[in-house]
């Protein structure tokens, strides 16, 4: 694509080819460069109403950045170079984020169309369910990628680094009792990838079905079915939730005709579902909520640990000491189940808390409620679907981290809902 809006294409459409060199979610910290050269090129620059609160967040984040060195109670660990790496690297992917939605929001319909910019979201979204569908069959599948072997290894080995150099098809995890496939390309990790398929879904949907035509929606049709066996496979409640929600709120705002249709296809979309093979291991996983006793400790942990420094935080996640099932820190012989879980890694909202206090999860709640407030009356099928990507930001921050990719896409559809008005 040529003209300024190839950073975006590159970014969206080309997230394959990222995901390979080892880029993948930091793809967006590179194509931000170039938007930033275009956007100082065009001075002065348009800004979102609202767009106060994310600046807020993003100065108290390098103000949180002095209490990186401290420990709250109930945790453990000393001031090392993963913790700096850490905070270092969501403070670019912040700032580069606000980079993409100033580029977005500058660019003129004629040289980046609304509709352009909703359908490589949708070719996002095949993507999506191609990892998707990767990590349920071939689980195991990986490789080394050219960024991971350029990087030094006190960088690259750090966990959460590692996590986004290095391409995996999917995480084998014993969530049912046994291993299951739960798939992750091309994402850092396989709740990233639950967010960013539903999030994907709502804009694949308004680009191929409803500005689609009749062969981009039967096309639309086979895929979405298609994506329901990754989607199943995640084992990703939270995901499913979202998604049933979506529903619900579709059939609340449309109406006349459309209401209709779209109560008669998730008739026919539910009864195929529940007369697939796909059922039971819903079902089953419904009835083993496995991973509920490790986010009760966790979320009460770290809200005991930011009630020590409640304004601002501490900069970055911390260790707890002991798990859900012990004080004991640490994996043992005795005790293959004792570990050390984060304290703000079960969902944005904790993690801002941990990091930045409750001051900055007050400034992220405001900024994507603020954007449902202005733009609720747009019933265009993109102020539609912006408004509900937006709502599904709020209810994800309780069970998903934003970053990396997760918050890239939900400010990306920020921007499209921006462009809207």
């Amino acid at each position: 694509m040529k003209g300024p809006a190839w950073p975006i294409a590159a970014l969206l459409v080309g997230y394959p080819i990222w995901w390979a060199l080892g880029f993948g979610g930091l793809s967006v910290i590179v194509v931000a460069a170039p938007m930033a050269v275009i956007l100082w090129r065009r001075r002065p620059i348009r800004v979102p109403r609202g767009f106060g609160w994310w600046l807020l967040l993003l100065a108290g984040y390098l103000v949180s950045g002095l209490m990186l060195a401290e420990m709250p109670p109930g945790t453990y660990g000393e001031l090392g170079p993963g913790r700096i790496i850490g905070y270092a690297m969501r403070l670019t992917l912040y700032v580069a984020i606000l980079v993409v939605v100033l580029y977005l929001g500058n660019l003129t319909e004629r040289e980046l169309p609304q509709l352009r910019l909703v359908r490589m979201m949708g070719a996002l979204f095949v993507t999506t369910v191609a990892g998707g569908l990767l990590g349920v069959l071939f689980p195991s599948f990986s490789f080394t990628s050219p960024v991971e072997l350029l990087l030094p290894g006190w960088i690259g080995e750090n966990p959460f680094v590692q996590n986004l150099i290095h391409p995996t098809a999917g995480q084998t995890q014993k969530v049912l009792g046994y291993a299951m496939p739960r798939p992750e390309a091309p994402y850092e990790w396989a709740n990233a990838w639950g967010s960013n398929v539903s999030v994907l879904l709502v804009w694949f949907v308004v680009g191929w079905w409803v500005y689609g035509g009749r062969r981009r929606r039967v096309l639309a049709v086979v895929l979405i079915a298609l994506a329901a066996v990754p989607i199943v496979y995640s084992l990703n409640r939270g995901l499913w939730i979202g998604l049933g929600l979506a529903v619900l709120y579709l059939i609340v705002r449309v109406g006349g005709r459309t209401r209709v249709a779209l109560c008669g296809g998730v008739a026919v979309a539910a009864l195929a579902f529940a007369l697939s093979p796909l059922a039971p291991l819903f079902a089953q996983r419904l009835d083993k909520p496995h991973s509920n006793d490790i986010r009760a400790f966790t979320v009460s942990a770290t809200l005991t640990a930011a009630t020590h420094s409640p304004v601002i935080g501490y900069g970055n996640t911390r260790n707890a000491t002991g798990n859900h099932r012990t004080i004991t820190t640490g994996k043992t012989q005795w005790c293959t189940g004792c570990g050390h879980p984060p304290l703000g890694s079960d969902g944005q909202l904790w993690l801002l808390i941990m990091t930045q206090g409750f001051t900055g999860a007050a400034l992220y709640v405001a900024f994507f409620a603020g954007a449902i407030r202005r733009h609720w009356r747009d019933r265009s099928p993109v102020g539609l679907a912006g408004v509900l990507v937006m709502g599904l930001v709020l209810l994800y921050m309780f069970v998903y981290d934003g970053l990396v990719t997760p918050l890239s896409l939900y400010l990306i559809s920020f921007a499209i809902l921006w462009r809207n008005a």
